[in-house]
């Protein structure tokens, strides 16, 4: 079966339907993802969005404390762009029914901060904002006309002029639109557009400890560099510091806007350490707590740390904390009156698909916004809650030039199909063996957790590499040679990821922001102060 329409979305986050929204008006907008509308990263992201709306705060402060967050590496310009656009974005959120917490006395939103952060810059929905914001846009984009959402659509891969062999025909290579698995039909569907946005989320589930839901598997990462697109920066994964040490809790993470409220990292013995690490103590960027906590952790062979809210006042915690509070009193723990027992694990990538200022990729018809991208915002490390803030602005930057695209010459490959071939499925079968998935699955998360993790060594990262190398056979010989499955496309994508940030690691001999290793402990401005791309063939 083949879809046509005049641009199609990967993705339902807020970056992928803040586009969708705004291209709605223009044509028709499929929107597809690979589980229901609103499962992506963005309904997880509890603290909020950052941006400068009190008079006592500054675009400037904003930018600086970004730039030093991300050590350095940043895009100056486009950290200005983000911040300078963050009110505009805010009002539209607000025009949609976003119900953003405010200040009981004035009426004025309610700022909290967070890590990194000089003034308190963090807008809010208690401590659901990401959900709040989801369901604003998803009900936005499910109530326009021109929106069609195709869910339990699973992304294969990106389908290009080189791909299909129409590049001598068509000139330079190009973006025509992606083949699709069809769950309910286990068909693989052809999806045409002249303009494909990449909105697909990160991809946290390459670590075995992590935050991210499910479907964060690297998905439009993998295809994009399957494509020819650059990526860059992608050993700069951030690893939040207060995820739930629980072993009925799969990834929920205690948002930091709790240390940003006065919560006190301690050791089980009571010791408050922060103050040994950084004149911050609590409120230092998540790159150095994560350490932090690795090193107490492994110093003293505690299982984990606290996080100490006890000394707050309970109907506080409660009002500005209660979808925290409810959850951990589900496991049996009432934060009012007991430390939260927590661990550092994977929860944002800082690297991505390589995107100007516009979410423009380096394949013509292919855009891409939020945590699927490098921007530049981020450098080596984020600060927090500005991925809300990338997801927006992009999002509207990208549906500005997005209509141009629509009408350039090479876009009549699209309404043509110029011999758009059906997916052949061959001489398939179906898995015999889908221990086989899951015994992979579970391998690369281990290796990347043990080899890959907060602290880094080139005899790790080798071995790594090694590994995958071997697993990366195995699961093509599967790929091919099998019916597709989710399954078995998210591992094959899963273990392309992994290789890219063990590449990008090997590349980088610094230890900067995010990414500490023990061969080269020092920052290195002389040679390193760049970006680690990869593109399909080599380096860039």
């Amino acid at each position: 079966m083949s879809h046509v329409f005049d641009t199609i979305v990967l993705g339902s986050g807020a970056a992928g339907l803040t586009y969708a929204l705004k291209m709605a008006e223009r044509g028709s907008v499929a929107v597809i993802t690979k589980r229901d509308r609103l499962d992506g990263n963005t309904r997880y992201a509890q603290g909020g969005i950052a941006v400068v709306v009190d008079d006592k705060d500054s675009f400037a402060a904003h930018i600086d404390d970004t730039m030093v967050a991300g050590d350095g590496l940043n895009d100056r310009d486009i950290v200005r762009i983000c911040v300078e656009e963050g009110p505009a974005r805010l009002q539209e959120l607000l025009s949609l029914g976003v119900q953003f917490t405010r200040n009981p006395d004035d009426g004025q939103l309610d700022l909290t901060r967070e890590g990194g952060h000089s003034a308190r810059r963090v807008v809010h929905a208690k401590d659901t904002t990401g959900l709040s914001i989801a369901e604003a846009l998803v009900a936005a984009a499910s109530a326009h006309k021109n929106i069609t959402f195709f869910e339990h659509h699973h992304t294969i891969d990106l389908i290009t002029r080189r791909r299909i062999g129409a590049r001598a025909r068509g000139g330079n290579d190009r973006c025509l639109g992606a083949y699709v698995l069809d769950e309910s039909t286990r068909k693989i569907e052809v999806f045409r557009a002249k303009v494909v946005m990449l909105a697909t989320g990160g991809a946290g589930k390459v670590y075995r400890y992590t935050s991210n839901p499910d479907v964060a598997t690297g998905d439009g990462i993998a295809m994009a560099w399957r494509a020819g697109c650059a990526v860059a920066n992608m050993e700069f994964f951030q690893f939040h510091p207060t995820c739930l040490f629980h072993p009925a809790a799969k990834n929920f993470l205690v948002t930091e806007a709790c240390r940003g409220e006065g919560g006190i990292l301690r050791r089980i013995d009571g010791h408050a350490f922060m103050a040994d690490y950084d004149e911050r103590k609590d409120l230092a960027p998540r790159d150095i707590v994560a350490r932090a906590i690795d090193s107490e952790l492994k110093r003293t062979g505690d299982p984990h740390v606290v996080l100490d809210m006890t000394h707050l006042k309970a109907h506080f915690i409660k009002e500005h904390f209660p979808g925290v509070s409810g959850q951990l009193h589900a496991f049996g723990i009432d934060m009012t009156t007991q430390p939260i027992p927590v661990v550092p694990a994977a929860h944002y990538c800082c690297g991505g698909v390589v995107v100007d200022e516009f979410g423009r990729t380096n394949l013509p018809g292919l855009l891409a916004a939020g945590e699927v991208t490098h921007t530049g915002l981020h450098g080596a490390n984020r600060l927090a809650s500005n991925s809300l803030l990338e997801a927006v602005v992009f999002g509207h930057r990208a549906a500005l030039v997005a209509p141009d695209m629509m009408n350039d010459d090479s876009s009549n490959d699209v309404v043509s199909g110029n011999g758009v071939p059906e997916w052949n499925t061959g001489i398939a079968k179906d898995p015999d063996e889908n221990v086989l998935v899951a015994h992979a699955w579970d391998e690369i998360r281990s290796l990347m957790w043990n080899y890959v993790g907060i602290v880094r060594s080139n005899k790790r990262l080798e071995r790594a590499r090694s590994r995958l190398a071997l697993l990366e056979h195995e699961i093509r010989e599967d790929y091919w040679n099998f019916v597709l499955t989710r399954d078995l496309i998210e591992l094959r994508n899963l273990a392309l990821v992994a290789q890219l940030v063990v590449e990008c690691a090997l590349q980088r001999q610094e230890s900067r922001g995010l990414h500490c290793t023990m061969d080269y402990p020092k920052r290195d401005d002389e040679h390193w102060l760049r970006d680690s791309v990869v593109i399909r063939g080599g380096r860039g």
